[in-house]
């Protein structure tokens, strides 16, 4: 039975062979002894699992990479959640984070975390895109200077990930269905095919819940104009 398989018919198991993943994953972030049957990260990072399993997809990349981003997010916005009344049992190594939960001071704990969970969507991210033949980088690099053209470009791909047809034929060819976004969304055909790997990367990005802080880091935002 591969991956698929495992996730969709047989969940339980699944997880429960993967419960020392997980519990590793919690333990790297929480720095703590764990039990199960006592405490909430084991738990928080048990939903995310499960949610991992939902959500996952072959385009995303290998599964436990992605499972793992899920989980630290989780237990991240969980420790954020609690901060007024979190207590960690830190050991003598980890004093700076101590400091911060018994202060309630998470500012520098948090910029560091977001910058880990950035870090692991990047490597996730890159995964994914190798599949449509485009990196981060070019990506990053090819960015437009102009607002009115990054504008005009997230319209295009908001409009295309809600659109299950274009999304289907992107996953299904790994590439932009150019005629079809042309005539469905109205959009000049140069236009598309000049800016092509980046506005499939957006869409790739967008449809994906889990690449929240790449989403703040390209400053991709889903405002009035965007949002409706």
């Amino acid at each position: 039975m591969d991956l698929q398989e495992n996730l969709i018919k047989d969940r339980d198991t699944f997880i429960e062979e993967n419960k020392k993943f997980i519990y590793n994953v919690t333990f790297s972030i929480c720095k703590k002894k764990l039990q199960w049957e006592n405490d909430d990260e084991l738990s928080v990072a048990l939903i995310a699992f499960n949610n991992a399993c939902n959500s996952y997809v072959e385009t995303r990349g290998n599964f436990f990479s992605y499972a793992k981003v899920l989980i630290k997010n989780a237990l991240i916005d969980y420790f954020r959640k609690n901060s007024n009344k979190y207590q960690l049992s830190f050991g003598e190594e980890n004093e700076e984070l101590k400091d911060a939960f018994l202060k309630n001071s998470l500012t520098e704990y948090e910029i560091k975390q977001e910058n880990l969970k950035r870090s692991e969507e990047i490597k996730v991210l890159s995964e994914e895109l190798k599949r449509y033949n485009v990196s981060f980088k070019d990506l990053v690099n090819n960015s437009p200077s102009h607002k009115d053209t990054r504008d005009k470009l997230l319209d295009v791909s908001f409009a295309c990930s809600k659109d299950s047809s274009i999304l289907n034929y992107i996953h299904k060819y790994k590439k932009l269905p150019v005629k079809q976004i042309c005539i469905t969304i109205g959009c000049n055909r140069k236009f598309i095919e000049q800016w092509r790997r980046y506005i499939l990367s957006l869409i790739i990005i967008i449809s994906n819940e889990s690449y929240y802080y790449i989403t703040s880091y390209l400053n991709i935002k889903v405002g009035d104009k965007n949002g409706k």
